[in-house]
């Protein structure tokens, strides 16, 4: 048998490589791999969304720092968003539970308990799972299903050349609020008679600790009678889910720096560490915002809704993917992928 080493295909490479090898759908599956759900046709007009996410200790999340019930409902609400990406609406979710024997009845409680909180505030119910012991760390893998009619299904590829690229909230707060909780375990490490001190960035800290999916901002969009042609929710950074829309859509696209909207306290953090905010904001990812483009002549309405920007264009694809500098040049806005299997952005 032939070898190759997972970290010269990398994550997408391997994706990639699989699904080439998966058989052709069959006709109760409208859409299988290659966007945030699969999409399958039960009966009627309304399909299912299925999505499935694992969350891996070391990873994903360090337990230094992350409490058991915001890991709980971070992994929910992960997932979730990916059914809010298709314009969905999240129903149930599965739980399968892998933990090992350092943990107590209690521990495994408040995971459960930040779960629940999650399903309660997005409308979904905890329907089943599993449980087994891991001698690994903590691992848990969640499967979220959601419905949505026919009509109102957005994939990533619908958008079209002219297309505004819109965004909800602010982006980069996520890795700002890593480097804190990162700055604050080294402390502790030092000396763990030191508490935190993470106040004066709490907003940051609760965006990487526990994001919110969209709920109300897609509510929003909605009510505003706008037109989404294609969407994506942002894990990897608003570059990454740019080039994946324009890929699916067939497109080129152009993001406006000086449009991306960063907040004050990323900003800050960005300065401490000496960092770009624009960097962040592009390849930060987990910020689980929306990422989606309407039709040019529906900008009226999409400045309108609250908490939505307008950061860029799609075009067309020969254009490639672009990123408009302040100065008013252009550069190319590469994709940098986060490979699992080096630790690192390719």
């Amino acid at each position: 048998m032939e070898y190759t080493s997972l970290e010269s295909v990398g994550e997408f490479g391997l994706i990639e490589r699989l699904v080439r090898s998966i058989p052709l759908p069959s006709r109760h599956v409208v859409k299988g791999p290659g966007d945030d759900c699969a999409v399958l046709e039960p009966n009627g007009s309304e399909l299912l969304l299925v999505t499935t996410d694992a969350l891996v200790e070391r990873v994903h999340f360090d337990l230094t720092y992350c409490p058991l019930k915001y890991l709980g409902y971070k992994a929910a609400a992960v997932n979730f968003s990916d059914i809010y990406a298709m314009n969905g609406r999240p129903t149930a979710l599965t739980l399968s539970l892998a933990v090992g024997a350092r943990f107590g009845v209690e521990a495994v409680e408040e995971i459960f308990g930040g779960i629940l909180t999650a399903c309660k505030e997005y409308g979904a119910d905890l329907v089943g799972g599993d449980v087994t012991s891991s001698r690994a760390g903590l691992m848990l893998s969640l499967t979220a299903l959601g419905r949505v009619s026919r009509s109102e299904i957005v994939y990533r590829s619908g958008a079209r050349p002219t297309d505004l690229i819109c965004l909800t909230g602010d982006v980069g707060a996520a890795c700002a609020g890593l480097r804190i909780l990162e700055r604050e375990k080294a402390v502790f490490k030092e000396n763990p008679n030191v508490n935190p001190d993470v106040a004066e960035f709490a907003y940051v800290v609760e965006r990487q600790l526990r994001p919110v999916a969209k709920k109300q901002a897609l509510e929003n969009i909605r009510r505003s009678g706008v037109k989404i042609t294609s969407m994506i929710d942002v894990s990897d950074g608003v570059a990454n889910e740019t080039w994946h829309l324009a890929q699916a859509s067939g497109c080129g696209a152009v993001v406006v720096q000086d449009k991306l909207p960063i907040d004050y306290q990323t900003i800050k953090v960005a300065e401490m560490f000496d960092e770009s905010p624009v960097e962040w904001a592009l390849y930060g990812g987990e910020d689980y915002e929306l990422l989606f483009t309407v039709p040019a002549m529906d900008y009226e309405k999409i400045i309108a809704v609250p908490e939505v920007a307008v950061i860029g264009y799609m075009t067309e694809k020969i254009s490639g993917v672009k990123l408009a500098m302040s100065d008013g040049s252009f550069a190319d806005l590469k994709f940098l992928g986060f490979n699992h299997f080096v630790g690192k952005s390719t």
